[in-house]
């Protein structure tokens, strides 16, 4: 039996969750060399061209002009564990981190307006490279076709009859389930279903790998005041590229005798596409005369995303047998170039305060705070309608207000070296009990890619090395990131979480020119 869709279907509600959402929301420490090997604590510190995207007014600390290019190599791993099965996976990529200029123009010695300053800077923003792998036995008694009969119930077998992919009210993944022979009706009620009926637990393996990134284009005016007073002002404009391709098995029916095992396999292909635009505000003091001491504070508003998302899915199955016991083959897809969903997400408002402190020109430490309230977070539709009631629900239930720690120095024992070092902490995002919601009420839904996975805390050690000469300057810094998080291959309250480790090195390297 083989199931083609020859039919594109388009604008469809309904499709995006709040993981979908929170990809967006939380970007990496990354840009020049210095500002990561610093952790990012420069907000009150300035005079790098990175602190456009955290402090804009950090750009109104120069006093000549500077240029830099960034780029780099990433490492990152994953360690996945299902009741002590134990898998590793990862890649390695280079990078383009980050270009951009300051110029800056001198107004006066004495007045109020010392110094006018613009500024761009490219930024790699957020990188989404990741492979990932997970397996084991049993799955805690669960299937993936659980939750595919969950999402067919109070449907007839007639209600598949022709295309149902341009049905309203039938999920993808729904079809998906019953042309591919996983789903069945029970005996007591012929609107109620059932995955697929194995005398042995399933075994399920899974893997993922994630590519693309958030690219911002940040353009910057800062002013001057009195030598005491820095006002800047950035504008960002965001490209988003993320691409995602899932492979999952689940196997049926050991046989220990022969080692013999049926099963399924479902491929998933995902790809977000946009583009989004911000403003932010930022102000650093000099309060005390005398006193080396800088306050900083800034505020981001709310990046809208105009985003589009295009998904296509495949399932293979051979579990199911005729009257004469031959097995029998299903191939079922979804219709010809996938569903396209164009929508817009709004990020919540940032808030940024920051310290930093010198001495004499030997040292220099910073340190930051800034908070997000993540479960303020829209998924909107083009027209402005805020997309799946339940959605919504999940995301001010489940979604966090996350806090950001930045600290960092750098030390000058010679002339032209420099020695640096930082620390982030960043609190989850997500609550434990969080999971991602397929709809399969009211409008249709395209989603088939069931998996998702609850973020713990983020934390970041920076170290690296300065070199300068009389306009030329060089930077390097090692970057380690490690996070945990709780993955699931579909959503089934029974399912145990798979421990997820996952590791990011980078190094950094950074030339500039300063005159």
């Amino acid at each position: 039996m083989v199931v083609l869709g020859l039919l594109a279907v388009a604008g469809s509600l309904n499709a995006q969750t709040m993981y979908d959402a929170n990809r967006l929301m939380q970007a990496d420490l990354n840009g020049t060399a210095r500002f990561v090997g610093m952790g990012g604590a420069m907000g009150a510190l300035g005079g790098d061209l990175s602190t456009m995207g955290t402090n804009p007014a950090g750009i109104g600390i120069y006093r000549s002009h500077d240029m830099a290019v960034s780029f780099g190599f990433n490492r990152a791993n994953s360690q996945s564990n299902l009741n002590g099965n134990v898998m590793d996976d990862g890649r390695t990529k280079g990078s383009f981190d980050n270009a951009g200029f300051v110029f800056s123009q001198k107004i006066s010695n004495k007045g109020t307006l010392r110094y006018v300053n613009f500024g761009f800077n490219y930024q790699r923003l957020k990188s989404f490279n990741k492979q990932m792998t997970m397996g084991g036995e049993y799955l805690s008694g669960v299937s993936q076709t659980d939750q595919m009969a969950a999402q067919t119930d109070g449907l007839l077998p007639t209600d598949f009859d022709g295309d149902p992919w341009s049905v309203l009210d039938i999920g993808w993944l729904s079809i998906l389930g019953w042309q591919g022979a996983l789903t069945y009706q029970t005996s007591e009620d012929e609107r109620k279903y059932t995955g697929f009926p194995s005398e042995t637990l399933p075994y399920g393996d899974f893997s993922s790998t994630e590519s693309g990134g958030i690219n911002a284009f940040d353009f910057n005016l800062a002013f001057n005041l009195l030598d005491r007073v820095y006002l800047g002002f950035t504008l960002g404009i965001y490209s988003v590229d993320y691409s995602r391709y899932t492979w999952y098995r689940e196997g049926f029916d050991y046989t220990p005798e022969t080692g013999d095992r049926s099963f399924y396999t479902k491929e998933d292909n995902f790809r977000t596409t946009g583009t989004g635009v911000d403003f932010k505000l930022g102000i650093i003091a000099r309060p005390f005369d005398g006193v080396p001491l800088r306050i900083g504070a800034a505020v981001h508003t709310p990046t809208r995303y105009a985003l589009k998302d295009v998904a296509d899915c495949v399932l293979l199955s051979d579990l199911d047998y005729d009257l004469n016991g031959e097995v029998e083959y299903y191939d079922v897809y979804t219709p010809d170039g996938g569903s396209l969903t164009e929508y817009t997400i709004v990020t919540p408002w940032k808030y940024n305060v920051s310290l930093g402190y010198t001495v004499g020109s030997k040292l220099a430490i910073g340190a930051e705070y800034e908070f997000s309230d993540y479960s303020t977070a829209k998924i909107k539709d083009y027209a402005g309608t805020e997309l799946g009631e339940a959605d919504e629900v999940l995301t001010k239930q489940f979604m966090k207000g996350v806090h950001t720690i930045r600290a960092g120095f750098e030390y000058n024992p010679l002339r032209w070296l420099a020695i640096r070092g930082g620390y982030n902490h960043v609190t989850q995002s997500m609550d434990d009990g969080a999971y991602k919601v397929i709809p399969y009420e009211g409008p249709n839904s395209v989603r088939t890619d069931t998996e998702y996975a609850n973020p713990k805390a983020l934390n970041v050690y920076t170290a690296g090395l300065g070199f300068r000469g009389g306009m030329f300057y060089a930077d390097v810094t090692y970057q380690f990131k490690k996070q945990w998080e709780d993955f699931f291959p579909f959503d089934n309250t029974a399912l145990e979480a798979t421990s997820v480790k996952n590791v990011r090195h980078q190094v950094l390297f950074t030339l500039g020119l300063r005159f």
